[in-house]
């Protein structure tokens, strides 16, 4: 059996629909492939939601980058990390600046016990004298010496 097209069993070209009541021929319409809208919606969200995550990770890295920038700022770090380096700590008051290094800052350092383990605590502040008014930035740390000498903890004064 020889295979016969569409048109020559129907009179009808494939893809077309018969002759309606008033005689008319018309395409089949034949289904699209699209996406829908809440597919749309979602891609969208999730694109937005990556570029203004990369936007902000972008201005904090500028921030962070324009204040390694600063010549005149000073680690308040710096401090707490060279009080670590001695094994014995004594309750007191001390003080200075830090020379040519950063002229009109100044720090001060009230240690006092804070348990009677050894454990201190230690309260600095850093004084910008050049800014008006003078900026205070202050720092508390605890620090562990069992081999200082230990008197009553400040609460138990």
């Amino acid at each position: 059996m020889t295979p016969v097209s569409l048109k020559a069993r129907t009179g009808v070209p494939a893809g077309w629909r018969r002759a309606g009541p008033l005689g008319f021929r018309h395409p089949v319409p034949t289904p699209v492939a699209a996406f829908t809208l809440l597919e749309v919606l979602i891609a969208m969200s999730i694109f937005f939601m990556a570029v203004f995550g990369l936007l902000a990770l972008t201005s904090q890295n500028l921030r962070l980058a324009r204040a390694l920038q600063q010549q005149n700022a000073v680690d308040l770090g710096s401090l707490p990390a060279e009080l670590s380096l001695s094994n014995i700590l004594q309750e007191g008051f001390l003080s200075g600046d830090f020379g040519d290094l950063h002229p009109g800052y100044t720090w001060a350092a009230d240690v006092y016990t804070a348990s009677t383990n050894g454990l201190f605590e230690v309260d600095f502040s850093i004084v910008d004298e050049n800014a008006r008014p003078p900026a205070i930035n202050t720092l508390n740390i605890l620090l562990w010496r069992p081999a200082s000498p230990v008197s009553a903890p400040m609460g138990a004064r």
